[in-house]
């Protein structure tokens, strides 16, 4: 009776409580308990639910499905593991568990919490590092300045965004955790932030490639501090604090990041095209890797990529021009009809019209981009570097489109 009535004696007491109540919190024992009494008492004195919703959790149990209890040792206790692995883990240890069913907890469990926790600390710390010296008031590129790639990762994360405000709406915390780990570690991590390097550290500091780069990382980790917040409150308010540009208090006191402008492009260059170009890439890396482990290349920059496509697949790197050697992040990338292709040219999988040949570069290696060109050595005041660098150092800067 005790707990039955705290919507009385605590929700309609307190000037910073609301009766009803948005939400109850407890186990699924509940259901003949707390819930039950507080709706007997509640309907008998002001005739409807003391909550707006109930909400119910499995029960914590090891790593063999075993309730906890002192007598058997296998209890995790939580001011351990805050004091251990912090606070931060224990959060996304809860978020990253579906709740509906008993939660299982280890300390390989929390350790395997531990490393994706890093996986996105490290992308908004990449992100971060990158916007050194950005001035988002001056700095700002508005969305049809933007390579089209760039737009595309902010089409992505806002895209993404409707997706997790949808989930927190459905307490749906452990699909959150899959959606924003899977974005940092594949979108962000093994593609775009892979590619983008070398515009970040090529390009002049100032040119449209570098800035329409550092205005996407931006707009992705305004957003990401804000999907992160409810969840991993002590690392997104970190984060927030060292976002460039103007800001409330505190990431808690803000609402959702909306920026200006369509990301979308309306022309050939939709989330599909990329999506496409996407999965021509990894087929490339399949190949690449080959040639990485047999030691014929250190790195993917150390190879030329020849690709022999039907007319449909054709048209559609043609787009990219020479830029796709930056989205294979290989020295040359070279597209052919696949009636030209030779013996050693190797299917990308069945029905897909595409073959792959990689063989490591003959050219010398620029020692400022890593680039094997045709052209290292043609400008004398520049032995060392290729034609796109001298452009980068000496002259008005490389002119990208794309990626």
């Amino acid at each position: 009776f005790d707990s039955g009535v705290t919507h009385h004696a605590v929700l309609e007491q307190r000037d910073d409580l609301q009766y009803p109540a948005d939400l109850y919190l407890e186990g699924s024992d509940q259901h003949r308990g707390w819930f039950q009494s507080s709706l007997l008492t509640s309907v008998a004195m002001r005739g409807k639910a003391p909550y707006r919703e109930v909400l119910t959790h499995g029960f914590t149990v090891d790593a063999k499905g075993q309730k906890m209890s002192k007598s058997k040792g296998n209890v995790v206790a939580p001011q351990k593991v805050v004091n251990t692995l912090g606070a931060d883990i224990l959060r996304l240890w809860v978020a990253a568990t579906d709740y509906r069913g008993e939660m299982t907890v280890s300390d390989e469990i929390l350790k395997r919490t531990a490393e994706a926790y890093r996986r996105l600390r490290n992308t908004a710390r990449f992100l971060l590092a990158n916007l050194n010296g950005f001035d988002p008031a001056t700095d700002r590129l508005d969305a049809g300045q933007m390579l089209s790639m760039d737009r595309w990762i902010v089409a992505r994360t806002l895209q993404l965004q409707a997706q997790v405000r949808g989930a927190y709406d459905d307490y749906e915390f452990h699909r959150i955790y899959q959606m924003v780990h899977n974005f940092c570690t594949v979108d962000m991590g093994s593609l775009y932030l892979d590619i983008i390097k070398d515009r970040q550290y090529t390009t002049q500091a100032d040119s449209v490639p570098r800035r329409s780069a550092q205005t996407a990382m931006y707009h992705v980790v305004e957003s990401l501090v804000r999907w992160l917040a409810p969840i991993l409150s002590f690392t997104a308010e970190e984060i927030w604090q060292h976002i460039p540009g103007g800001r409330e208090d505190s990431v808690l006191l803000s609402g959702w990041y909306e920026p200006d402008g369509t990301f979308e492009d309306q022309g050939g260059m939709d989330t599909e095209f990329w999506q496409r170009v996407i999965t021509i890439r990894e087929a490339a890396g399949k190949e690449l890797e080959k040639l990485r482990v047999d030691g014929a290349i250190g790195s993917s920059l150390d190879a030329e990529v020849d690709l022999f496509v039907d007319e449909d697949t054709a048209r559609l790197l043609a787009q990219l021009e020479d830029e796709l050697r930056f989205v294979l992040i290989t020295s040359y990338a070279r597209v052919h009809p696949a009636g030209e292709r030779p013996d050693d040219a190797v299917e990308a999988g069945s029905d897909t019209g595409l073959w792959i040949r990689v063989t490591p570069s003959q050219y010398n290696k620029c020692i400022r981009c890593w680039h094997h060109r045709e052209d290292v050595g043609s400008h004398p005041e520049h032995p060392e570097i290729c034609g796109r660098c001298v452009e980068n150092i000496a002259g008005g800067g490389e002119t990208r489109r794309f990626a």
